[in-house]
């Protein structure tokens, strides 16, 4: 079966280009009933190479499960171009129906049919192929997401990490061009969410599969996808790395969403150096303010450093455990919070006073 699962990966890589393009994509809802009609996407632009994982992250209601659905096929658009590989499906004369997409898709609801088993869900959409075909790419499927012993099962067997491998396979069995994960682990427990998270990257590692997740998770963001798109009331506001994203994001939004901090008043110097009630703090890269310019200053927990020979100390307001580390929320002398990200044996009482420094690798400023 390891020979029939190589056939598979054959065919990403080699038979059919496929990566996706989106460009300067633009939907509208029509007027239902007393409703206006609705933009939700405006001029959004991205592309996800062959093989790599891309990820639409962001709040609900932003635009970013409709997107999906525009590249789905599921949506008919309203502006621009959508390409998988060199083949256009959807333009301003053009909608190729989702069938015809080559996309594999799973669900937020995993959209199994409870009156089939595992092997019989997962080879649902193979009816063109022999039985013996079929039986073959279906084994190979649940060999690829471990759940061989599982075939003759029914959902209402399974976990809910077992359902969503089901989900997986099922869209890799008909080796998709593209597969798209529409807040895939939603329903599942944290821990059960981190693993499956692991092991989806591997799978479609594997397989040399291009994939689009939509999710309002940045951990699955993280975890998962190679490059990640930021949107806003349907607008992409950044597609970039995760650690650009947590360390250079490009609007104060963006350094909101993503990742936990906080802005601290500080005044321009010089083009290096910055004056804040933490003290001078410098810069890593030049600032083009002028002196004397007011600005903020983004703060990550990791760049507040618990440190008992400094000087500045700060009230412990709240700690959360989170096993080899604290999270602390601490109040400055101004009655400013900041948080810090401390190894868990410093285990501080609230309202006790700590010594805090600052160490900034990346400064962000707005």
């Amino acid at each position: 079966m390891r020979h029939e699962f190589r056939d598979l990966r054959g065919s990403y890589n080699l038979r059919m280009p496929n990566s996706l393009e989106v460009s300067h994509l633009g939907h509208r809802y029509p007027p239902r009933g007393r409703e206006p009609a609705r933009d939700t996407l405006h001029d959004v632009s991205f592309r996800v190479e062959a093989g790599r994982v891309g990820c639409l992250l962001g709040p609900s209601g932003c635009g970013k499960t409709t997107l999906l659905r525009c590249v789905a096929g599921l949506e008919r658009i309203g502006g621009g171009t959508i390409r998988i590989g060199n083949r256009v499906v959807a333009d301003a004369r053009t909608h190729i129906e989702p069938e015809h997409r080559g996309v594999g898709v799973v669900f937020q609801d995993y959209a199994l049919f409870p009156h089939l088993d595992v092997a019989g869900n997962v080879g649902f959409g193979l009816g063109k192929f022999s039985s013996t075909e079929r039986a073959a790419r279906v084994e190979a499927a649940l060999d690829l997401v471990h759940l061989r012993d599982t075939a003759h099962a029914y959902p209402h067997e399974l976990s809910g990490g077992q359902q969503q491998r089901v989900a997986l396979a099922r869209a890799l069995v008909v080796k998709p061009k593209l597969v798209l994960f529409d807040e895939p682990f939603s329903n599942l427990d944290i821990e059960t969410r981190q693993q499956l998270s692991t092991e989806v990257r591997a799978t479609l590692a594997e397989v040399g599969a291009t994939a689009l997740l939509v999710t309002h998770d940045q951990h699955e963001a993280f975890a998962l996808a190679d490059e990640i798109g930021v949107l806003r009331d349907g607008h992409l506001e950044q597609w970039d790395t995760a650690y650009n994203l947590y360390h250079r994001p490009g609007s104060r939004f963006i350094a909101d969403f993503v990742g936990e901090g906080v802005f601290l008043p500080a005044r321009v110097i010089n083009a290096t150096h910055v004056d804040s009630e933490l003290g001078d703090l410098q810069l890593s890269s030049p600032t083009a303010r002028a002196p004397g310019d007011e600005i903020e200053l983004l703060l990550r927990p990791d760049d507040v450093v618990h440190d008992d020979a400094s000087p500045t100390t700060a009230k412990v307001l709240d700690r959360a455990f989170r096993g080899a580390d604290f999270l602390y929320t601490l109040q400055l002398a101004s009655g400013r919070s900041v948080l810090a990200l401390v190894p868990s044996h410093h285990n501080h009482r609230i309202g006790e006073a700590i010594g805090i420094r600052v160490e900034l690798d990346h400064v962000v400023a707005f």
